[in-house]
């Protein structure tokens, strides 16, 4: 398979330089115009020809396995090149584009994800043990895209920034508002708009894991009373809110199941109310999750084009009262985590194994240059039932974190 593994990386390398070391020792080395560099040794033959027949959910598998390993680079690098040359208009990229025509036929079943499904998909990624996330999250534990209004801001600021970015939206402008937390992670959105903003929180998660320390946090931030937490599938919910926040979870309701998820928050928001949904999406239509991804990462997720959100928006009777799209925000968000992933990387070897550090590494590196170099992209999308509902123009949301901002300065002084 050499021979077909060779002929690939010709055609496919336009762009950089793609040094390879085979099995038997020798080198050849791939390139065409100005682009990043790296070099991989691929050590045995099994491995060439895995690469050669199905590369989207091999060359991560041989990471791994340590068949395919950079040599005197991170795997950072190695998929700089690679997926720069995936974007490159000149590269032969004909099979790609079938491969991703068959995924994108295939994806409803793919993302079928009815409640006992879900609880399972959500249990493979989230409840992995949570020291983990501790050893390369921000203190909070936000694990959602941090906001650099600046762009030189620590991790915990923009982590910080992007709450407060979200409570602005949300229109917290009095006490007591009951607010309806959808995929509530750890806790630490729910306790900021509790504490903060004197809302009364309701967090709903289908992890055992961050259910469980989400609240011992509210215990120990004496906030018990005012937010808690519950194991449960958002259609499971009937209760109405003033609010509604979904962040970082709508990536995993599958777009059979957007009509679902929207006629849930319409049916939970007040007629008053505002809801705000922040998600991973792309910028170039429809498509399919990476295989890779979606076997070991995140089953049974997808990250939405807009063009499939209006559609089941509208049809629930929704109105969208501000878009915003966040480019860049999510791949320094990503490189912040990769870095201190780098840093405890002998800690989580301690927790796990070799194996799974290559794993999450290959993650996060990939994950980071989708947003640099595909498509990838967030949103946020504020919602309503009534146009009314929130000011005519967007000044409310600067003055609202500035206020936030000028309170904890009181604070802190």
């Amino acid at each position: 398979m050499r021979v077909v593994l060779d002929h690939i990386l010709k055609r496919f390398i336009v762009l950089g330089r793609l040094t390879v070391r085979w099995p038997d020792g020798s080198v050849s080395t791939y390139g065409g115009s100005a682009g990043p560099e790296a070099v991989i040794e691929l050590t045995d033959a099994r491995t060439v020809a895995r690469v050669a027949l199905n590369p989207a959910l091999t060359i991560g598998e041989a990471y791994m396995d340590g068949g395919l390993k950079p040599v005197d680079c991170p795997i950072y690098d190695v998929l700089d090149v690679l997926i720069a040359n995936l974007m490159a208009e000149k590269s032969g990229k004909a099979i790609v584009r079938l491969r991703d025509a068959m995924r994108l036929v295939t994806r409803r079943v793919a993302q079928f994800n009815p409640a006992g499904r879900a609880r399972r998909n959500v249990a493979h990624h989230y409840d992995l043990n949570g020291r983990l996330y501790s050893l390369f999250l921000d203190r909070d534990r936000q694990y959602s895209c941090a906001y650099f209004p600046r762009g030189d801001e620590t991790l915990e600021e923009a982590q910080i920034a992007k709450k407060r970015h979200i409570a602005a939206k949300l229109k917290l402008d009095r006490p007591d508002l009951s607010v309806l937390d959808v995929g509530c992670g750890w806790g630490g959105l729910a306790l900021t708009l509790a504490g903060e903003y004197g809302a009364r929180v309701t967090g709903i998660t289908l992890s055992t894991e961050q259910h469980a320390e989400a609240q011992a946090r509210a215990q120990a931030a004496g906030l018990s009373e005012r937010v808690s937490f519950e194991l449960m599938d958002y259609r499971a919910m009937h209760r109405s809110f003033d609010r509604i926040v979904s962040v970082g979870m709508f990536e995993h309701v599958g777009v059979g199941h957007y009509r679902q998820f929207f006629d849930t928050v319409k049916r939970c928001l007040a007629p008053d109310g505002v809801a705000l949904l922040h998600a991973i999406g792309r910028s170039d239509g429809p498509g399919a999750t990476n295989a890779w991804i979606a076997k070991y990462i995140f089953p049974g997720g997808y990250c939405a084009a807009l063009s499939e959100v209006f559609p089941p928006l509208e049809k629930a009777g929704l109105i969208a009262t501000d878009v915003e799209i966040l480019r860049l925000h999510y791949a320094e968000t990503l490189r912040h985590w990769r870095r201190r992933f780098a840093a405890n990387r002998d800690a989580i070897a301690g927790i796990y194994d070799e194996r799974f550090c290559r794993m999450f590494e290959f993650y996060l590196a990939g994950s980071e240059l989708s947003f640099r170099r595909e498509h990838m992209m967030v949103f946020q999308v504020q919602l309503t039932r009534d146009q009314t509902a929130v000011p005519l123009t967007r000044d409310y949301i600067t003055d609202a974190e500035r206020a936030a901002a000028a309170r904890t300065s009181k604070v802190g002084a």
